[in-house]
Order: structure tokens, then sequence, then C-alpha cells
């Protein structure tokens, strides 16, 4: 949208409505108002032409009588004396006077077509302009309007936009709520007031879960004492590749007996790796760390030690992958390399960088032979340029310059 500009403050804002349209009648008025002193100017104009005119005409034919009387009464005293030579005389003389009379006559109402056809085009333009300026309006007016309505329907779309962000929140923390309350009910029902660590249980199979989601998390039986959650670890391609068993404490003080009895449950799972989550580290400990081959660590703590115990499982997985019958590997290759289908696929190969080869070479002497044709035929030409220059410049001197060939540059030369 433009902006005006105040010429006495040089503030800028924005035209509104309101104000256009006071600006639209102020110039209409002026508009009006000017085309009217025009109107009233042209009939004053016209009045006074047409009584100029008519004062000219009466002159002219009031002269035109006196000098007739004039002329008879010279003709009557005259006639007896130059009847003839003075009438010829004063006709062409009154005929002359006529004509110029006529010549003026007719100058003076072309000079009033003229005026009345500068008239009629000053009355054309400004109606044109007035036209222009109404189209001007009414574009501003659609510009303007389309503009508002640009602006109200981006609004519009943002506020929609965030609503659907906000209402999508809303439902992600309404289903991860209910989801949570389902599983805290689940839990719950099963009789789950025998530890005080349920709820970090939750948790850390939730953490687990959301951290790694392409593992699979999985939760122990009751039967099975010392032991809350296996995570199978998988790698990119979907592999499994071990297992880390966890147990979650929440007590007061750290017990030895937790350390023999996640010992024996990952034995029993077949887990790669057993991690105990507690409150309360043991007392030579400060931080996470492994004893006595379990990794103990509280519950800020787990999602590092997990993300370090994958990298080290997915690794061993893909070292001992790597070592898989490997012998028979070998003799795969050895009796791949010395087979027929080795040596005919090499062959193949062979044969068709030969033929490459020949291809390129018999390409390179077939264009050789035609650069040196070329130059040939254009020593030739040169040569006979040369032979033309020098009779053109015999006959014209040296201030006649014929060159085919560029400023500094000197034919090939063999």
């Amino acid at each position: 949208m433009p902006e005006i500009v105040c010429p006495n403050c040089n503030f800028k804002f924005e035209p509104t409505d309101a104000l256009r349209d006071e600006i639209q009648k102020e110039l209409r008025g002026k508009m009006l108002e000017w085309q009217q002193q025009k109107e009233q100017d042209f009939q004053k104009k016209e009045v006074a032409f047409k009584q100029q005119l008519e004062q000219k005409e009466k002159e002219a034919i009031a002269q035109l009588d006196a000098e007739k009387k004039k002329l008879a009464a010279s003709l009557e005293e005259n006639l007896r004396r130059q009847l003839s030579t003075d009438y010829e005389v004063k006709m062409k003389m009154l005929e002359e006077q006529v004509a110029t009379n006529s010549e003026k006559l007719k100058e003076a109402r072309q000079k009033e077509l003229e005026f009345l056809k500068k008239e009629q085009e000053l009355l054309n333009k400004e109606q044109e302009l007035e036209i222009k300026l109404q189209k001007m309006l009414l574009d501003e007016r659609s510009k303007l309007t389309e503009t508002i309505r640009q602006e109200e329907a981006d609004k519009i779309k943002l506020k929609e936009n965030e609503y659907q962000l906000k209402l999508k929140e809303l439902e992600e923390k309404f289903e991860q709520q209910k989801k949570l309350a389902e599983e805290m009910k689940r839990k719950a029902e099963q009789g789950s007031m025998q530890t005080q660590g349920e709820a970090q249980e939750l948790l850390l199979e939730e953490l687990l879960r959301s951290t790694f989601p392409f593992d699979v998390v999985s939760e122990v039986g009751k039967g099975v004492r010392g032991a809350d959650c296996i995570q199978t670890v998988r790698n990119k391609l979907g592999q499994d590749c071990g297992k880390i068993i966890f147990e979650s404490k929440r007590t007061q003080a750290f017990s030895q007996e937790w350390i023999e009895k996640l010992k024996a449950d990952m034995r029993s799972q077949g887990a790669d790796v057993a991690v105990i989550v507690t409150q309360t580290l043991p007392k030579e400990m400060d931080r996470f760390g492994e004893k006595e081959g379990v990794w103990i660590c509280t519950f800020p703590e787990v999602k590092a030690l997990v993300h370090v115990l994958r990298e080290g499982i997915i690794k061993v997985a893909a070292a001992l992958k790597s070592q898989e019958n490997k012998g028979d590997k070998m003799n795969m290759l050895y009796a791949y390399l010395t087979s027929t289908e080795f040596s005919e696929q090499w062959n193949a190969i062979r044969e068709g960088f030969i033929s490459m080869r020949q291809s390129i070479v018999k390409e390179r002497e077939q264009m050789e032979k035609l650069w040196k044709s070329r130059e040939k035929h254009l020593e030739k030409v040169l040569l006979n340029m040369a032979h033309f220059k020098g009779s053109i410049e015999g006959i014209a001197g040296q201030d006649f310059h014929l060159n085919l060939l560029e400023e500094g540059e000197t034919p090939v030369e063999d």
C-alpha cells in the first residue's frame, strides 16, 4: 500500500478509505469548478467574438455603402469627363475592396472555427482526464480492497494453523497422559504394592522406548526375581545384536545381593549386559560405573550409559558377523576366480576395452587426416590472399590494410 508523506512535518501514513473519499470529493469539486469556469469563459469569448464579428461586418457594410455613395457621387461629377477610364478604375478598386473584405470575413470565420475546434479539444481532454482519474481511483480502491482481503485471509490462516498446532499438542499430551494412566492402572491392578520403585520402572521403560524406538523393550514377568525389563538391541538393518537387562531400585540403601541376583537373571535370560538403575549408589561409587560385571547408575545417567553400551554391543556383533564362515568365503572366492565364468567375463571386458581403444585410434587418425587437409586448404587461401593483398597495396599504397588474420597472428607453417 503506498504511503503519503506530509509536506510540512514529513510524517508518513497510509491512506484510508475515508481519506481517499475526501481527496476524491475535493478533486471532483475542483474539477467541476474548473470546468464551469472554462465554460463561462468560453461563452464570454464566444459572445464577444460574435459581437466583434457583427461589428466588423456592420463597419464593412457601412464602409462599403459610403464608398459606393462616394464613388457614385464622384462618378456623377466626372462622368462626362472621364466616363470610360474612371469608371473602370473605380470598378476595379471596388472589386478589389470587396474581395479584400470577403477574404477578411473568410479569415475571421476560419479563426472562429479553429477557436471552436480548440475549445472542443480542450473539453475532450478534460473528459479524458476525468475518466483516467476515475479509473485510477477505482484501481487503487480495488488494490487496497484486495490487499486488505489477502492480509485478513493470511491472518485467519495463521490463526487456524496455530489452533491446529495447539490442538495437536493437546491431543499428543492427552494420549501420553492416557497411556501413562492406563499403564499405571495396569500396574496397580496387578497388586504391585510390593516396591516403591514401580513408578521408576514405568518411567525407565518409557525412556528406553522413546530414546531407542527401533529396539524392543519388553517387561520381565513378576515371577522372575531381580529383573524389571529387557532391551533387545538392533542395528540399522533391524538385526538383533544383543540384550541389556535392567533392574530398577528406589530405596534409601544399596544391597550387595542385587548384583548376584541380577547376574543370575542375566544368565537365565541370555542377556549380554546387566544394568541396575538405583536411587542410592554404593558407598565406594560417586557416579555410574561397573561393579562385579554389573553396571550401576542413577536414573538421570541411564540414557547416556545405554547409548554407550548399545554401541559396544552393535560393534561386537558386527565383528562376530564378519568372522562367520570366513574360511568358506575364501574358498568360494578362490573357486570363483579360477572358474570359467570369471575367465569369460574378464575376456568380455578385455575385448570391449580393446575394441574401444581401436575405435579411438581410428577416429584419431581420420581426424588428423581431415585436419591436415583443411590446413593445406587454409594455407592455399592465405597464399592467394597474400598475392591479392600485395596487388592491392601496390595500387592503393601502404595506407590500405587488408588482413584475414587478427592483429599479431601469423599463418601456420609446416
